[in-house]
């Protein structure tokens, strides 16, 4: 693990989980993790109810844009955290890899994706917790 460690989100479209993910990560790791995030099969624009469950949280995905899984996305990132993607996230030994089981939000109203938010939160916390322990000692 680098002195800043690099986190990759993939989900297949990449917007929906994997932005609100990268959204909290940012925020909650405060410029000490670099976030990175893809998909397999990237949409044209970020999911509307993601950006407005996250902007109830007071953060902005609304610029963000969803962008293509590539090998070196993957080479370049400490963390791959997968949700959803399958076969299409290539391995790589020596990278520490999760896969996040979680609701897709497509299609959803925003009462069925809060709780998609809210544990999302839950486990970057907990990632962040893991990977600056010194952090939140």
């Amino acid at each position: 693990m680098t002195a800043t460690p690099t986190v990759l989100f993939v989900c297949v479209h990449n917007a929906g989980r994997s932005q609100m993910a990268a959204g909290y990560l940012r925020e909650l790791g405060r410029g000490e993790i670099e976030v990175l995030s893809a998909g397999s099969a990237p949409k044209d624009s970020i999911n509307p109810v993601a950006v407005e469950a996250m902007a109830e949280e007071g953060i902005d995905i609304a610029a963000n844009t969803p962008k293509v899984l590539t090998v070196e996305a993957v080479k370049e990132s400490d963390v791959v955290i997968t949700m959803g993607c399958g076969d299409a996230c290539p391995i790589f030994p020596g990278k520490r890899y999760e896969d996040w089981e979680l609701d897709d939000p497509a299609g959803q109203g925003i009462e069925a994706v809060r709780p998609i938010r809210d544990d999302i939160r839950r486990r970057v916390e907990a990632l962040v917790a893991d990977l600056l322990p010194a952090r939140t000692a």
